[in-house]
């Protein structure tokens, strides 16, 4: 099951049956975006860089910083006239932020690079839509997961502490 959300999205074949008789609308793969990526098994890597799927790994965003990163995410979504789903991987996070997800990996987003995407992506005005995936309540501590996985949702959706307004080095939402 490990990408199929992925590989549905994108048209690859063998799953047009997973709807049933509804009708399937795919995206071109080089629309896709992964971001935060730090483990890849070999096949799974051959397979991306053939589809032409866009990567930011945590090395990238070590070197470069969450924020050019996600605007340079940004910037390629409007120059094309598109909107974003954004599929929350909670196992994007450091496991010590997020213990609650089957695959934990060290070398996670931090709390606050997760929250800064988040407001960039709203502050975008792009996001249509989301989902999350790779929360396991079972493993969980005390909710911990789950309680940080809303909070950034939160922050998608325009949940801020302070009102401020958008910073001069922002990307404003287009009106």
């Amino acid at each position: 099951m490990h990408g199929m959300s992925a590989a549905f999205l994108c048209g690859e074949p063998g799953l047009d049956g997973l709807l049933g008789e509804e009708p399937r609308i795919s995206i071109a793969s080089d629309r896709m975006e992964l971001f935060g990526v730090r483990s890849i098994d070999r096949l799974e890597r051959d397979l991306l860089r053939e589809r032409r799927i866009n990567i930011t790994d945590m090395r990238a965003i070590d070197e470069f910083g969450v924020s050019v990163l996600v605007r340079r995410v940004i910037e390629r979504v409007r120059s094309r006239n598109g909107v974003l789903h954004v599929s929350f991987d909670v196992d994007f996070l450091d496991p010590c932020t997020a213990p609650g997800v089957g695959t934990t990996v060290p070398g996670g987003a931090t709390y606050r690079e997760a929250h800064l995407i988040m407001e960039m992506l709203y502050d975008s005005g792009l996001v249509r839509s989301a989902d999350i995936v790779e929360l396991n309540p079972f493993l969980d501590e005390r909710g911990r997961t789950a309680r940080t996985a809303v909070e950034l949702i939160g922050s998608l959706f325009g949940q801020q502490i302070m009102d401020r307004q958008t910073p001069s080095n922002a990307i404003a939402p287009q009106d």
